[in-house]
């Protein structure tokens, strides 16, 4: 089920325009119409892209009284983060190791290609 989650997430964030308003959110909640100034598009299109962010869990939308605000839910960006960091470790790990054979290898003799020590 998260992986399902992880998707939508990632699809959602493929979309430049949809990055461009999550960035807006975090720094406030903001109205479609807010959200919608600085783009030549329709607010219709901008609800559009709100709508995958919603469908995503990115951001929901409350009311206030005549104000239906987008929020940026923040706790989608810890599941994004625990996944990016599983896989970010695995591939640092890798790199450790190969450090290791590498640091290893510079230590022995340099040795041709029938296994016998090259002349310096």
């Amino acid at each position: 089920m998260a992986d399902d989650r992880l998707s939508l997430v990632f699809s959602a964030l493929a979309d430049p325009t949809r990055r461009d308003i999550v960035a807006r959110l975090a720094a406030g909640d903001a109205t479609v119409n807010e959200l919608a100034e600085p783009y030549e598009v329709t607010v219709q299109a901008v609800s559009k892209h709100i709508k995958v962010l919603e469908d995503a869990g990115l951001v929901s939308r409350s009311r206030d009284a005549q104000r239906r605000p987008c929020h940026l839910e923040a706790e989608v960006f810890d599941l994004m983060t625990k996944w990016i960091e599983r896989y970010r470790r695995k591939a640092e790990d890798r790199f450790l190791r190969l450090d290791a054979l590498l640091g290893q290898m510079g230590e022995q003799p340099a040795t041709d290609t029938q296994g016998k020590e090259a002349a310096s």
